[in-house]
């Protein structure tokens, strides 16, 4: 039985009897993942971020921002992570930040004229916050570590 928490943060245990392994071997699981197949990065954190690794997604055009702070903690087998978005406000005047493990599906349309000669809208590119947690998840998972998820503290 977990936290009562868990569930608010997005905090995920491996299953029963998954093999451990060690935190350098799990830091480079989590590196790899950076290739030509993501759309998102991943890379060494910074002081200032007060983290061990950070996945980032950007999309300019509808000015979203996606960032998954991570720290390893190898003592108790778990990576506590922290998930930031900046995105536009309803109004598109300014953006809101929020934090936390938020499903959200963000879609670029342009409108074109079809052949009957009418205006469709046609979606030209899609990235859901999933499309990025998701496999931060298997690999820490799969080495038999905890997702622990912040809301306030990392």
């Amino acid at each position: 039985m977990g936290r009562f928490t868990d569930k608010w943060t997005g905090t995920k245990n491996p299953r029963t009897g998954t093999p451990r392994r060690p935190a350098a071997e799990l830091r480079a699981a989590l590196l790899a993942l950076d290739g030509p197949h993501t759309r998102f990065i991943v890379r060494e954190g910074t002081v200032a971020e007060k983290a061990d690794l950070v996945a980032e997604f950007e999309l300019p055009t509808l000015e979203v921002t996606l960032k998954t702070r991570m720290r390893l903690n190898p003592d108790a087998h778990e990576v506590r992570v922290l998930e930031e978005r900046w995105e536009p406000t309803a109004d598109s005047a300014r953006r809101q930040y929020g934090r936390g493990p938020a499903d959200k599906v963000y879609r670029q349309w342009e409108t074109t004229t079809g052949p009957d000669r009418r205006r469709q809208k046609t979606e030209t590119s899609s990235f859901s916050s999933q499309d990025m947690r998701s496999p931060l998840q298997r690999v820490v998972l799969g080495a038999g570590w905890t997702w622990r998820g912040a809301l306030l503290r990392f």
